[in-house]
């Protein structure tokens, strides 16, 4: 074929492709019309209210306090809410129109559940014991305080050291008051009588706290019955007291709670184990050594010497 016709040919092919991709490019860019729709309404479905809680009708509302309440301050309904507990404390109050404008006699403490009892007047030692008991101090120390082990609900009995001096001619050792039950030691109480701590930590460091100051006491508080009373404070002025804590399987805490709160008038005894070092030491104790008589007096005589005799004449 002649070479002018191939070029011909291939110029012609070119041309067509420049003018195709023109075209084509030019159909790229057109926009396509969408089809026209029917707007469509949208239903706007209103929130639904949420159900409403059902209540559990086991559950019972006790008031509780949500902050520290200071003594002689009035309590407001800011100061409380009303929770549902399964096993509401006995006498708790219900609602907040109990509590509102009333005011407390003593501190309370935030998170505990309000009674009649916490308007009513005492400190919380007065409400650790019951009528027909006194709560009465005695000083101690590491030994009396049984190695600092000593703990508020523990049961002791109260001995007695006298020493022999010029009052008492003999060194003895007795049992003043059994079973009385200890109420606090250094700063740590115990439980009042409606089942509420009297003195509770609020955190872990006053816990501790707590834990310390009462194993390093100097004084314990102890609920002696009325009867035994003078009988305590007499030897507590006398001699040396020692605490020996009796154990818990006995259970007189939990009898005290059952209501018999009579341990130590039931187990005191007349003589109280009135025990001398010579008993301890299996001698008898010694005589008591009897005057000596006196001698009679001497008749008064008249000596008559004559020379180297001597005579005593008998008037």
């Amino acid at each position: 074929m002649n070479s002018r016709v191939t070029l011909g040919l291939a110029g012609l092919f070119l041309l067509g492709a420049i003018v195709a991709g023109y075209w084509g490019l030019t159909l790229s860019r057109q926009p396509v019309a969408e089809p026209a729709t029917a707007p469509v309404a949208v239903a706007v479905v209103p929130p639904s209210a949420e159900p409403a809680p059902v209540e559990d009708p086991t559950r019972q509302p006790v008031v509780v306090l949500l902050r520290d309440i200071a003594p002689f301050v009035t309590i407001t309904a800011a100061d409380v809410a009303v929770e549902k507990l399964r096993t509401a404390p006995a006498g708790s109050l219900g609602t907040v129109d109990q509590v509102v404008g009333r005011t407390a006699w003593r501190p309370l403490s935030a998170g505990s559940w309000l009674s009649e009892e916490s308007f009513e007047p005492g400190s919380r030692l007065s409400r650790m014991i019951r009528p027909g008991e006194r709560a009465l101090a005695v000083a101690v120390d590491e030994v009396i305080n049984a190695g600092g082990q000593l703990a508020p609900g523990d049961y002791v009995d109260v001995l007695l050291f006298l020493r022999k001096d010029e009052n008492t001619p003999q060194a003895s050792a007795q049992l003043v008051v059994p079973a009385v039950r200890v109420l606090v030691v250094g700063s740590q109480s115990g439980l009042t009588n409606d089942g509420q701590p009297a003195s509770p930590a609020r955190s872990d460091d006053e816990r501790l706290k707590q834990e310390q100051q009462r194993m390093a006491a100097r004084s314990v508080v102890l609920a002696v019955p009325e009867a035994l009373l003078s009988r305590l404070m007499l030897a507590s002025g006398a001699g040396v007291l020692r605490l020996a804590v009796r154990s818990a399987d006995e259970q007189q805490l939990a009898k005290y709670w059952a209501g018999e709160n009579d341990a130590a008038t039931r187990l005191d005894t007349p003589r109280r184990d009135l025990l001398e070092f010579s008993q301890l030491s299996l001698r008898a104790p010694p005589r008591v050594m009897d005057v000596a008589a006196q001698p009679a007096p001497r008749k008064a005589t008249v000596e008559v010497i004559r020379g180297a005799d001597t005579a005593q004449p008998t008037p």
